[in-house]
Formats: C-alpha cells, structure tokens, sequence
C-alpha cells in the first residue's frame, strides 16, 4: 500500500514513536476525516474495539476506548480528548486530527484493564491529487505493562497497513451508508 513507517527510539522511557506515511486510494480527505471522527461506526469496522464512546465531564469531551490484546496480554483503555480542523494552506485542503490522554477522575480504572496514561497522536489528511488522500501520522503511547517486543514489531509492521485496509474498506461502506 506503499506505506512507510519510521520509529524513533527513546532511551530515557525505552519506547518507540512512530511517525506513518501512506495513503488511502479512492477515499477523498473528507470522507476519511468523517470515517476516523465517527467512533459508532468505528464500533462497526474496528476489530479491536472492546468498548468506545465519548462523555462530557465538567465541559469537556472525552473518549474512553478500550481495546483487545491478544491473548495472554491485558486489554488496554484510554481516556483521551481529540479535535478535529479542516484548514486551508496555500489553498490545499487539510484536515488535521490531535489526540491526547488526560487524566478523569469520573472515569476511573477498570480492575484487569491496563489505562494507557501517555498517549499521543497527530494526524493530518489531504487530496493525493486524484481520488484518493494522503495520511501523516504521528503516533506514541506507553501501554503499560510488559509488551513482549514481536508484538510490538507486529503493530508497527502490519498492524498499521493492516488499519489502514481496514480504513479504506470503512471509507466504502461509510459512503454507501450517508
């Protein structure tokens, strides 16, 4: 799918980032914007979706996702806030998504659910020129716990292609559905 992924390694936390960069034929910026936005029909698509909504807590929206590990690892939630902007640079059409953790005390942790308490992401979509978008993504998280390192490997190597197929095929159905 022509897409690439760089990892940055830090040696303070021993965690990587991950900077992604690929594309999504025939779903037009928009499209894929309202598809990433839309956590009940995320719900539909995603796989790994145990758990996800989003609540008010004193003003503020805040989304809480838990989702599946493999077996014998723990399920891992989030509580996290996210923006959504659709700007005009020099003309071109971007939208750009950031997420975040925060800490929620109406939101506690559940017992056998590992709370990812730093996460980090920033995504940016535009037109490829044709039918289709380019995706940016920058990406960290510490989940906590003991990650075995093929697993972290698989997420990084397949994991995310294997989203982005899945984000395509969502961007179809999605279209089909308005």
């Amino acid at each position: 799918m022509g897409v690439r992924i760089y990892r940055l390694y830090d040696e303070q936390s021993g965690l990587y980032e991950y900077k992604i960069f690929g594309g999504l034929a025939d779903c037009p910026p928009k499209l894929c914007a309202d598809v990433y936005m839309d956590l009940d029909f995320r719900k539909q698509w995603d796989q790994y979706v145990k758990e996800l909504y989003e609540k008010t807590y004193d003003g503020e929206k805040v989304i809480y996702w838990e989702v599946k590990y493999p077996f014998p690892l723990s399920n891992r939630d989030y509580v996290y806030i996210r923006e959504c902007r659709e700007m005009d640079v020099d003309g071109r059409k971007i939208w750009v998504v950031l997420a975040q953790s925060v800490s929620v005390p109406q939101c506690p942790e559940k017992p056998g659910i590992i709370r990812v308490k730093s996460y980090k992401q920033s995504l940016a979509i535009e037109s490829d020129g044709k039918t289709g978008s380019k995706v940016c993504m920058y990406y960290f998280d510490n989940p906590g716990g003991m990650i075995p390192s093929w697993l972290v490997n698989w997420a990084a190597k397949s994991g995310v292609p294997a989203f982005l197929k899945d984000m395509q095929k969502a961007c179809c159905s999605y279209s089909k559905r308005t």
